[in-house]
């Protein structure tokens, strides 16, 4: 399964739940991002998962080798927001599970 396919299916999953809304159109940051409450909790850049999370959970999955800070190409990472290692066998169903309470709560 391609990540564009494996975030189609995240979407489909996503969009069922009170509050959050998928891709819109447009482009730029966000475009395809899952939100909940107008705020984006996931989406899929450059073909990797990239969810918002509280910064002391990004420095553990990034610690762990999961994947690294999303930078959104400006060369500043971002400390709440992780993208996902092509390789890591981490859930994209829990990781957006856990960014929508996150942000969900903020």
């Amino acid at each position: 399964m391609t990540p564009g396919e494996r975030f189609d299916e995240l979407v489909g999953e996503f969009l069922d739940m009170p509050g959050v809304t998928g891709p819109g159109s447009g482009r730029g940051f966000g475009s395809s991002a899952l939100r909940v409450g107008n705020k984006i909790f996931a989406m899929l850049a450059h073909d990797r998962l990239v969810v918002k999370l509280p910064a002391a959970r990004v420095d553990v999955l990034v610690a762990a080798g999961e994947g690294v800070r999303f930078d959104a190409n400006k060369g500043v990472p971002m400390k709440e927001w992780f993208s996902v290692d092509p390789d890591s066998a981490l859930s994209w169903q829990e990781l957006a599970r856990e960014g929508c309470a996150y942000v969900a709560g903020k």
